[in-house]
């Protein structure tokens, strides 16, 4: 079953380029895998500070293994501190 996923991101003010250069990089990498059908990141126009992924994946175990990745990580890890809030995660599939 593919997967729709849709991330909300708010980068604090003054890491705003430092989160969108490391989204930038989950997205080079990201797009390489072999579960990855689309991995698409949307900047605000009126807030600058918020992103939104839009993702499909083939399978739940592919996005399992994408969430296992060092750059996901690293993003996790750096979250808490410049973001924020946490990120907002909606998992959905096709009706």
């Amino acid at each position: 079953m593919k997967i729709y996923l849709t991330a909300v991101i708010k980068a604090k003010d003054i890491y705003k380029d430092e989160v969108s250069a490391v989204l930038q990089n989950m997205v080079a990498h990201t797009r390489k895998e072999e579960a990855c059908e689309l991995y698409s990141l949307h900047q605000g126009i009126e807030d600058k500070n918020l992103f939104t992924f839009y993702e499909i994946w083939k399978s739940k175990e592919g996005l399992d293994a994408h969430n296992r990745q060092p750059y996901i990580k690293a993003f996790v890890e750096m979250a808490a501190e410049k973001l924020q809030e946490p990120p907002l995660v909606l998992l959905t599939t096709l009706v």
